[in-house]
Parts: structure tokens; sequence; C-alpha cells
């Protein structure tokens, strides 16, 4: 199934992980996503991407043929429960403990757990505390 209708308005526009291990990352992200309410964008043989976020194989045309390095990604949860069924979901999936869901100091209200994915990737899921958006996203709806 592809998804025609993206949310922009965010910083990123996409970013790419190349991976030693399609199966064994599709289920670590197809857990967390799921918990944070993201849909699978689309899927090949060699790909698949959520929202900003597209994975591949390294012999996929997009790869070049190299791994990328370590990353750090954080995942914006909508509380903290979200946050740790995030981090819950993710260790049961094959992710690896990297920081349990708790408060952080970065600044007041923000909760979030760290989890390192199949390739060593840090991932996050962060909650800032109560606030007020003007939007929740950007739709864009593609016609075709």
């Amino acid at each position: 199934m592809e998804t025609q209708s993206l949310h922009r308005g965010r910083l990123i526009d996409h970013i790419q992980l190349v991976v030693r291990d399609l199966a064994a990352t599709r289920r670590f992200y197809d857990a967390v996503f799921e918990v944070l309410g993201l849909p699978l964008g689309g899927e090949g043989d060699t790909w698949f991407w959520v929202d900003e976020l597209f994975i591949s194989t390294a012999d996929s045309e997009a790869a070049a043929g190299r791994l990328t390095g370590r990353h750090h990604l954080a995942f914006q949860a909508q509380d903290r429960a979200m946050v740790d069924a995030f981090h819950k979901a993710g260790c049961a999936a094959g992710g690896e403990d990297n920081g349990a869901p708790g408060e952080r100091p970065y600044h007041p209200g923000y909760y979030a757990a760290f989890l390192l994915d199949p390739d060593g990737n840090n991932i996050e899921a962060v909650f800032h505390g109560e606030a007020e958006r003007s939007a929740k996203s950007v739709e864009i709806t593609f016609e075709g």
C-alpha cells in the first residue's frame, strides 16, 4: 500500500538509513512505529519508508553500496505513555535499551526513552510536555 498523503512543515524532508539486515530492521521499526501511530508509507524488496524515514539495504539503488554510520533519530510522542510503549515494543522487537523512559534535564517536561536499533542507531521517542501546537502538521496530498 502506498501512502499518497504526506505531512510536511518540519526541518527534515527525509533521512535515509542504509542497513545490514532489512528484515531485522523492519521488525524493529514496525514495532516502534505501530505504537507511535506512524503507518508504513511504502516498501520494496530492498527498502521501506515511513513518513520522513527511508530505510534500505546497501544494494538498493539509492544506497550506492554503502552502509550509513551511526545516527541519532528522535521521534515525537504524543504523551509519556507513548514513550513507555515505544521502549517496551522496541525492546521486544530486537532493540537494545539505551536509556529507560524518564525525565531528562534538557528542559522541564522532557520525557524520553532511547533504544539502539539492529544497526546501532540511537533511536529516541520524546514527549516535550504539555504544549499547544498551531497545527499537528502540514498535510500535502498528491493527485494521481
